[in-house]
């Protein structure tokens, strides 16, 4: 992993991050929220992947030093989040990140997915500092976004055979969007499954899928991340 891990201050207390920087130096700030395993290598690679790009992205680690490959334990972590602690965290990691000298932009994206994508627009609504939105498939059930308070733009990316957040849930936030008066594009592919970005999850990968997907996020950050 090209990248490095830092520490930010999180409301009196310390949160830590991958942070994975341009070659050339600087950038605009991308926010890379994490699946219910943890901060994995991963969700590392997207931020590095980020970093490739010219984005200078930071993947917050909101277990603190926790980590899992079994699905009852990713469950459990999930769940035991404290929502205004990982609040707190995501506020710093924002602040962190737009502190920076490589970070060109006044604004960051943000995305996550799976847990993390929930808590992608639960950012977006908590802070008008986040200029732009992704949400992969996002879901957690103790995560209530604002979105009366969303100033981004939100890109989503949904599965038709996903069985946590199936197409009625990617449909029901679409109309919530447009109800709220805000801008939303949401997207719900055949034939894929929860998780089909994650290219170390060959059950559920889909390259094709993938790849329309990276293109589009790169091209609305390109947009609104400034």
């Amino acid at each position: 992993m090209p990248g490095t891990m830092v520490e930010f201050a999180s409301n009196g207390a310390t949160g830590a991050g991958y942070l994975s920087t341009p070659a050339d130096g600087g950038g605009p700030g991308v926010i890379v929220l994490q699946e219910w395993w943890g901060l994995v290598d991963h969700i590392k690679d997207v931020a590095d992947r980020f970093a490739a790009e010219g984005f200078v992205a930071l993947a917050p680690d909101l277990y603190h030093g926790e980590s899992t490959t079994s699905p009852d334990d990713a469950g459990k972590l999930m769940m035991a989040l404290d929502i205004g602690r990982v609040e707190k965290d995501l506020r710093g990691a924002i602040q962190y990140l737009l502190g920076r000298d490589e970070v060109t932009s006044a604004h960051v994206g943000t995305v996550g997915f799976c847990m993390g994508g929930q808590l992608s627009l639960y950012a977006a609504c908590e802070n008008p500092a986040v200029g732009a939105c992704v949400v992969f498939y996002g879901i957690h059930p103790n995560v209530e976004p604002n979105l009366a308070a969303l100033e981004a733009p939100v890109l989503g990316f949904f599965a038709e055979r996903d069985a946590f957040v199936p197409p009625a849930a990617a449909r029901q936030l679409e109309q919530d969007l447009r109800a709220a008066g805000k801008s939303g594009d949401v997207t719900v592919f055949d034939g894929a499954d929860h998780a089909f970005f994650n290219d170390t999850r060959p059950d559920v990968y889909d390259a094709d899928r993938a790849a329309a997907c990276w293109s589009r996020m790169l091209a609305f950050y390109r947009e609104h991340v400034r």
